[in-house]
C-alpha cells in the first residue's frame, strides 16, 4: 500500500530517483511502489505523469491491474539497478547497448506525437503528448527518464551513497565531484555523529 512518507528525490538525475524509489530511510526497508496505489503516488510525486491522467487511469483499471503494472515497475528497476551497479563508477560505452534489451523494448511502445497550443501569453507552442491507453502506459514515462539516465549522465559520476545501511545512489555533480552522501542532512550527519562518539570514545579510553 503507499506509504505516508514522502519519496526520496535527492538523486539529481530522475532515472536514479527510480531506483531509490525503494530505501531504508531508518531502520526498515520502505518501497513506495509496493503496489498500485504506491506506483500512481510515486508517480505523482515524481511529476511524470499528470494527476488528471493518473486519476482517469486508476478509474478505468480492472481490480488488480494497477498491482500487475507495479509488479512490472519493480522488475525493471531491479534489471536496471544491476545495469546501473555494473557499469556506474566509469564511462558508458556502446558495448552497453547489448544490455538494454528490456529498454528498448519498453521505450519501442511509446505513442509519443506533437501538439500545438498557446501558452499564457497567447504564443503558439509545438508540444509532445502522450497516448494513455492502459495502466501499462504508466511505464513509459519511466523508460523515458531509464534512457534519459544512460545518454545524459556521466556514469563515472553516478555514486553510491557512504552510509553504512543507505541504498540510495546518485549523480555528482557537485563540483570537485566531492559528493559522498545521499543528503548531508541524513546520511552525512550520521556519519558525523559517528566520527563524533568514536573521537569521544578513543578519547575516554586513553
Amino acid at each position: 500500500m503507499a506509504t505516508d512518507l514522502p519519496a526520496f528525490f535527492v538523486a539529481d538525475a530522475p532515472g536514479l530517483d527510480f531506483l531509490n524509489s525503494i530505501a531504508t530511510p531508518v531502520d526498515a526497508p520502505v518501497d513506495w511502489i509496493g503496489d498500485g496505489a504506491g506506483f500512481l503516488d510515486w508517480l505523482g510525486q515524481a511529476g511524470l505523469v499528470p494527476g488528471a491522467v493518473l486519476a482517469d487511469l486508476a478509474g478505468r483499471a480492472l481490480p488488480g491491474e494497477m498491482d500487475k503494472v507495479a509488479d512490472q515497475a519493480r522488475v525493471l528497476r531491479e534489471w536496471f539497478r544491476g545495469f546501473v551497479r555494473r557499469h556506474m563508477g566509469r564511462a558508458l560505452n556502446p558495448a552497453a547497448l547489448g544490455e538494454l534489451g528490456p529498454l528498448q523494448r519498453l521505450l519501442e511502445r511509446d505513442e509519443m506525437f506533437q501538439m500545438l497550443g498557446a501558452d499564457g501569453t497567447g504564443r503558439l507552442t509545438l508540444g509532445r503528448q502522450r497516448r494513455w491507453r492502459t495502466p501499462e502506459a504508466l511505464l513509459l514515462p519511466v523508460g523515458e527518464i531509464l534512457a534519459q539516465l544512460v545518454v545524459a549522465e556521466d556514469f563515472a559520476m553516478i555514486k553510491a551513497c557512504e552510509g553504512s545501511a543507505c541504498t540510495l545512489m546518485f549523480a555528482d555533480h557537485t563540483r570537485g565531484h566531492a559528493r559522498r552522501w545521499c543528503s548531508m542532512a541524513v546520511c552525512g550527519n550520521r556519519a558525523k555523529q559517528a566520527a563524533h562518539r568514536a573521537r569521544a570514545k578513543d578519547e575516554a579510553g586513553k
